[in-house]
């Protein structure tokens, strides 16, 4: 069974700091792409971050490009979400997926609709 299982999420401080997790198993996703999106109360699902299934090619929204940072590491099958400088807005559920497809090096697909397997998702909460 495909699982992907999210945490590192809680209750921060606006302008700290929060690493996320996200622990895939039932199958290797080393060769997808990975991705976090998150929701808030009351509004759609939006992409976050997605990085390319080497690492090396990575894409962010707008509202979080420089306070957040997606990588993965292949050998553990997880993928993190470093985020800084976080700031009341930035709270959501986040969810992390995998790609349905794999592909190049530069597939960093931002739709939720190309994403096949989701997790969960974990609290964060940003008080100011």
């Amino acid at each position: 069974q495909v699982q992907l299982v999210e945490s590192g999420g809680g209750l921060v401080q606006a302008g700290g700091s929060l690493r996320l997790s996200c622990a895939a198993s039932g199958r290797t996703f080393s060769l997808n792409a990975m991705g976090w999106f998150r929701q808030a109360p009351g509004r759609e699902r939006e992409f976050v971050a997605t990085i390319g299934w080497s690492g090396g090619s990575t894409t962010y929204a707008d509202p979080v490009k420089g306070r957040f940072t997606i990588s993965r590491d292949n050998a553990l099958n997880t993928v993190y979400l470093q985020m800084n400088s976080l700031k009341p807005e930035d709270t959501a559920v986040y969810y992390c997926a995998a790609s349905a497809l794999t592909g190049s090096y530069y597939y960093t697909p931002h739709a939720a609709k190309d994403y096949a397997h989701w997790g969960q998702g974990t609290q964060v909460t940003v008080s100011s």
